[in-house]
């Protein structure tokens, strides 16, 4: 009887065993993940005055864009012949 009990024991702490370890291998990849994002996101962090500045320049091209357009548009208006 006291056989089966030693049996029991070290086969509930062997699978307490691998269950501990797979956990702690779980742990281990998404901390490697997570390290991989940061490296990640901070390589490809743009910052916020950066940010503002590329959008400005964005929005300059596209007033002169719509300028342009505007100019196309009067001037196609006035060769077009009046009804």
């Amino acid at each position: 009887m006291i056989e089966a009990g030693i049996t029991a024991g070290v086969a509930i702490v062997a699978g307490v065993a691998a269950l501990h370890q797979r956990v702690q291998s779980r742990i281990t990849e998404l901390d490697q993940r997570m390290d991989r994002f940061e490296l990640y996101s901070a390589k490809n962090y743009v910052d916020r005055t950066e940010y503002s500045e590329e959008i400005g320049k964005l929005e300059s091209h596209m007033i002169r864009i719509e300028q342009k357009i505007d100019q196309f548009m009067q001037a196609w208006a006035q060769r077009q012949p009046g009804p």
